[in-house]
């Protein structure tokens, strides 16, 4: 760098408020590093694989992988960089309560639960296709947020709802006292849905009327649906949605993604856990 100028470097030092020695010694210095480069880049990972992590999910996730880094630096490091979490949208209504079926009381709102296989909650959400609506119905265990069931189809009837069902069935052998929890739409009231649950015993809980809130852990799971898959994705047609969401539920939901109610622990994760701690009482 030249240091020809019109000003005497004397007078550039004392307008600097800087000794001569010091500038000489300023410009041959190392540039300095950033002590946050390698948690940084780390943060910017998780952010760009998990963009509706907040700050206590990236610093859970960064302990999973063996690293230990205060929360503060955490929060720091995204304000700086700008790694804000994707907000939801605006809530849907796509219930339709207004049937002549029996509805039943909320058995499950001040149920604590102990265990996995004491509460299943379902729910139906719409995903939006290039050229058309379709419907996509799930079962979760609401004690360990796991998808047990679910299936997509174009209409709303009767069979994607009970297809849905089935698949929970079959995945588990809940033992008969377990509590089915939806919403009083006519999907869940109808003869078929309502008879398949008392032949395997399993009795009913609705939500009151107009208040989804009484079935917010399904309620959470499609916000989270949504927000982290189908929101981001472009689905050409059923088949491409059905695949799409058949890696996002399996693979990414049940197995990998972090659950504040669950300790940071992904459901199956949890589930295996529990059936440790389980299994290591009995043999005390």
């Amino acid at each position: 760098m030249s240091l020809a100028t019109l000003i005497p470097l004397q007078r550039l030092c004392v307008l600097a408020q800087v000794s001569r020695a010091g500038f000489y010694r300023g410009r041959h210095a190392p540039l300095a590093e950033d002590a946050d480069i390698d948690l940084r880049d780390e943060i910017q990972r998780t952010a760009l694989e998990w963009p509706c992590y907040g700050w206590r999910w990236v610093r859970a996730e960064l302990r999973r992988r063996g690293g230990t880094v205060n929360h503060k630096r955490v929060r720091r490091i995204m304000r700086e960089d700008n790694l804000r979490c994707l907000r939801g949208r605006k809530f849907v209504v796509t219930t339709d309560s207004n049937h002549n079926q029996p509805v039943y009381p909320n058995l499950a709102g001040e149920w604590v639960l102990t265990g996995i296989n004491q509460l299943w909650v379902a729910d139906i959400t719409y995903i939006r296709l290039e050229v058309e609506f379709v419907y996509l119905a799930v079962v979760l265990d609401a004690y360990s947020r796991r998808v047990i069931g679910w299936e997509l189809n174009r209409t709303l009837e009767d069979d994607l709802s009970l297809a849905t069902l089935r698949m929970a069935l079959r995945s588990r052998t809940p033992a008969p006292g377990l509590m089915h929890h939806s919403d009083r739409g006519i999907q869940y009231a109808s003869g078929d849905y309502t008879d398949l649950l008392k032949e395997n015993k399993i009795r009913i809980s609705m939500s009151r009327k107009g208040n989804p809130y009484d079935n917010a852990t399904c309620e959470s799971f499609m916000k989270t649906l949504k927000n982290e898959e189908v929101y981001r994705q472009e689905y050409r047609d059923l088949p491409e949605a059905r695949a799409s969401l058949e890696q996002f539920i399996g693979k990414v939901c049940n197995q990998k993604r972090l659950h504040s109610a669950l300790g940071y622990l992904p459901p199956v994760e949890f589930e295996q856990a529990l059936s440790q701690a389980t299994g290591a009482e009995a043999l005390a």
